[in-house]
This record gives C-alpha cells, structure tokens and sequence, in this order.
C-alpha cells in the first residue's frame, strides 16, 4: 500500500482541481467529491467492467479462439490445483513481441501474444500461476487503485502542459503594445507548467516506489506459484524469456532499473534455488520417517 500513500497527496491536488469548478456550479462539498471519486474505482473489479473496460484501458483484448486453444487447458490445470472455477478469472492477451504476462484488477489475467505463440503449454501453467499468485497474493488490489488514481493526475497534468503550449503561442503574437496580455499570459504559462510538473514529479514519485515494491512482489510470487506445485514449468518459462532478452538486448536496456519485473536470469537463479530447498527439505523428511 506504500504507493497509494505516496500518490495520495498528489491525487487529492488534482481532485481539488477538477472540484474547483464544480464547486462554483453547485454546494458539493470537497470530501464528498473525493469520497465518490475513490469509491468508483470500486467498480474496477467487478470482472464484467474488467473484461469490457479496463482490459481495453490496458491495451488487452480477448483471446482468438487459436489462442484460447493454448490458454484454456493450460489455465484449468491451474485453477483445478487450487479449486477455483475457471470462469472466476477474465484472460485476456496483449499485442506484444516480448514474452510477458501480468496480473490485474481482482480477476484479470493478461498474456503477450508472443508468450501464447512461443510457450509450451506447460510453461503457460506456470506463467499463470505466477499471475495467479499476485492475485492471491493481494498484490494487484493496489495496482488497480493506484491506476484508477493516476488517470486524473495524468489527464490535468496534460491538459496544463496544452494550455502552458497554447499561452506561450498567443503571448508571442502580442505586440510591445500589449505588455500587461503578455504579462498576464506568460504568469498563467509559469503557473500551468508548475501545476503539471508538480501533479507529474508525485506521480513518478510513487511509480518508483511502485516499481521497487513490484519487483519484491515478484519473487514472491515466483515463490507462491511453486508452492502450488508449478515451481519447474515456471522455471522453463523464465529461461524461455532469459534467453529472449539476451536475443533482443533488453537486459542492456536503460530503464531496466526502474521495470516492474526483475531480470529473467535473477528470477531463475532465486526460484532454482529455492526449489532445491524443497527438494532438500522434502529428503530430510523422507529419512526421518524412515
């Protein structure tokens, strides 16, 4: 929850804004309209707005019914092994040439195109259940809260810098002639680009914090999903996808510090050993009870 107090502040400025001229309109009171604000990001996880919604919000869409062929059975082994019915979650696939997967919402489990074409179906069980495991793991409840709240601060923030850009070109069409328009308009510029940079320098803010903690919440899930018993078809997709950013270059990419998911080769080495551990543990107990 650390990063939902980190754009808290943040939020409630842009909240603030957007009420300002309301607040001229009508007596809605601040609370209220921040209140109601944060409680319809509620509806964000109810899995009829995910499948129709947010999932297109996020760039996924349903899968082809070929895709749907390499998901479905690899997705009821897993909802199978933990008793859940497999309708109670929303799959979806997203457009994309790199092997990747994500958790979102409270139901929605999101594939890369690439990751359905180029996985074995035994290495798609143990992509999601590591997406499972960030549902159960609470990890993606956050996530959609904190995505629901960025979606003002980025929108106010935009519409300042195209007013900032709109003053500054009316201002250079005023002549000496007209020094308090230029005046007035170069102080509102100053004062939409301050707003802007200000609502985005606390968004990066949290989104770092966000991404730090994300990448804890991997491991983590990493783990979960061998507790489930797919700890070695996982490990199989993470060497798939370590041996797909060496092909490509993205472990040399400059932002890899500030990504959500650590690098394949660290995922591998952390979630090898851990599984050795099991095996270790499991002998011991073995020879004990013998």
């Amino acid at each position: 929850m650390a990063p939902l107090v980190a754009l808290l502040p943040v939020w409630l400025i842009a909240i603030g804004l957007i009420w300002l001229p309301m607040k001229l309109m009508s007596d809605i009171s601040y609370f209220f309209f921040a209140s109601m604000a944060m409680l319809l990001g509620v509806v964000l996880f109810s899995r009829p707005v995910q499948r129709i919604v947010f999932a297109r919000m996020l760039g996924a869409r349903p899968p082809t019914s070929r895709e749907l062929l390499a998901l479905q059975p690899a997705w009821n082994t897993v909802s199978q092994a933990n008793h859940f019915s497999s309708d109670r979650f929303v799959l979806a696939v997203v457009d994309s040439d790199e092997t990747n997967a994500f958790a979102c919402g409270g139901h929605l489990l999101v594939v890369s195109s690439y990751a359905v074409d180029h996985l074995r179906q035994d290495q798609l069980t143990g992509v999601l259940a590591h997406e499972l495991s960030h549902h159960m793991g609470g990890h993606t409840v956050a996530l959609t809260i904190s995505q629901w709240m960025s979606l003002p601060i980025i929108g106010l923030a935009r519409l300042g810098i195209l007013f900032r850009n709109f003053a500054q070109r009316v201002t250079s069409k005023f002549t000496e002639r007209y020094v308090a328009a230029r005046f007035v308009m170069q102080a509102l510029a100053s004062l939409l680009t301050a707003t802007s940079y200000l609502l985005l320098s606390g968004f990066s803010a949290a989104q770092a914090l966000n991404n730090r903690i994300g990448r804890a919440s991997e491991y983590r899930a990493d783990a979960r999903a061998a507790q489930m018993g797919f700890g070695h078809e996982l490990l199989s997709a993470l060497r798939n996808v370590g041996n797909h950013e060496i092909q490509k270059g993205m472990r040399l990419r400059p932002m890899l510090s500030t990504s959500t998911h650590p690098p394949a080769g660290t995922r591998v080495a952390k979630l090898e050993a851990l599984l050795k551990r099991d095996v270790a543990h499991k002998r011991r107990s073995v020879r004990r009870h013998q």
